[in-house]
């Protein structure tokens, strides 16, 4: 898992790919739409396009002539479940810096309540 989540997130540190997995969340495209918006050449793009299928976050299909590239959403799970992890932790800590404060404070009742979160 965490090699999976290396390759997710080296793929999604480059702009361009980042703005291609953006724009595949609202519809489908070719590689040659992927490649309209941007100035580099469509072996740049299908590079970019070999990165994100090697990270998980797109896959191709054939439909007749064409050949979409599809955002596979079941990737963005993965990543979120590492960052949720990580984010219940802080506000674990944050929660303790709260309670530790109160009691420090003169004056307080030793409780976090009515503490902003």
């Amino acid at each position: 898992m965490e090699d999976r989540l290396n390759r997710v997130f080296a793929a999604l540190a480059d702009p361009i790919r980042r703005d291609m997995v953006a724009r595949l969340a609202t519809a489908d495209a070719t590689v040659n739409e992927l490649a309209e918006p941007y100035d580099v050449s469509l072996q740049a793009v299908s590079k970019h396009i070999r990165v994100l299928e090697g990270a998980g976050l797109v896959r191709r299909s054939r439909q007749a002539q064409r050949r979409p590239v599809h955002l596979d959403a079941e990737v963005f799970d993965l990543m979120t479940a590492w960052i949720e992890r990580y984010r219940r932790q802080v506000e674990e800590r944050y929660a303790r810096l709260d309670d530790l404060l109160a009691d420090e404070t003169p004056g307080s009742t030793g409780t976090s309540e009515g503490a902003a979160s």
